[in-house]
């Protein structure tokens, strides 16, 4: 299906008007940091819950709210003052292959992040690009994973080098870096900027994407992300991204 650009752009803008308000936080699973009002909290929240964001969206919400639950609802709290005794309570906890071993070193890559890295915003600003954050995910995951840890938690964070789409990850930057001024994404990382973040891609938004011909490539990988990147920035250099809206809702609401 080829439309004309500016075609494209109207009809995707619309969609993007539609989807990107208050109401989409009631099925997604960005309602989780919603909670909370302190910026670390939020952050780590959000992460939390971009994590296990695969499989089945409500249960997706129902274990995310579980996470924050575990953490007494005082992720950053918990992160940074909890004794060893304290992550007993977190090992029955389960989603799908995320098990209670890999948030056990989440908690405890988290608190290495921020008592030596100066937090996850720091992180990923040290290494971003001026237009991708892909190399800075990929570094991102070598710091988390430079104290000990489990070699199974690894692939709980995606590498962009080794050619990996990173949905999660972008989501959670979406989340983090972009004010939709609609109050669904929060904008709290200001050394980021909205058109340095790339779209999270998942079945649904790949499969709208190629309908509309924004993507040829057939697999849901790095080299498709890259793809789709250069096709949204082209509609929207500043804010590429806020066609995830667009691409999610006619693949998940409209079954485009």
């Amino acid at each position: 299906m080829k439309i004309k650009t500016s075609e494209l752009k109207d009809f995707l803008d619309e969609k993007v008007n539609l989807y990107n308000n208050p109401k989409f936080i009631e099925s997604d699973p960005i309602q989780i940091p919603h909670q909370f009002s302190k910026k670390e909290d939020i952050e780590i929240a959000a992460f939390l819950a971009a994590t296990i964001a695969w499989g089945n969206r409500k249960s997706i919400i129902k274990n995310a709210n579980q996470m924050v639950e575990l953490l007494d609802h005082s992720p950053f709290e918990f992160i940074m003052q909890h004794q060893e005794s304290d992550l007993e309570k977190l090992s029955p906890f389960v989603h799908r292959t995320f098990n209670g071993n890999d948030f056990m070193q989440f908690v405890e890559s988290l608190q290495h992040l921020y008592k030596n890295h100066n937090g996850l915003e720091a992180v990923f600003s040290k290494y971003a690009e001026k237009d991708s954050l892909q190399y800075s995910i990929h570094q991102f995951k070598n710091v988390f994973f430079e104290i000990p840890h489990l070699e199974r938690t690894q692939k709980h964070v995606s590498d962009p080098l080794k050619n990996s789409a990173a949905k999660r990850i972008n989501m959670f930057l979406r989340w983090m870096v972009r004010n939709d001024n609609n109050g669904v994404d929060f904008g709290i990382w200001k050394s980021l900027s909205p058109s340095q973040l790339s779209c999270p891609l998942d079945v649904h938004s790949g499969n709208v994407a190629r309908k509309l011909g924004l993507l040829n490539r057939k697999q849901n990988d790095g080299k498709a992300l890259a793809e789709l990147d250069k096709a949204l920035r082209h509609l929207d250099p500043k804010d590429p991204v806020k066609y995830d809206f667009a691409l999610f809702g006619l693949g998940v609401f409209e079954d485009f």
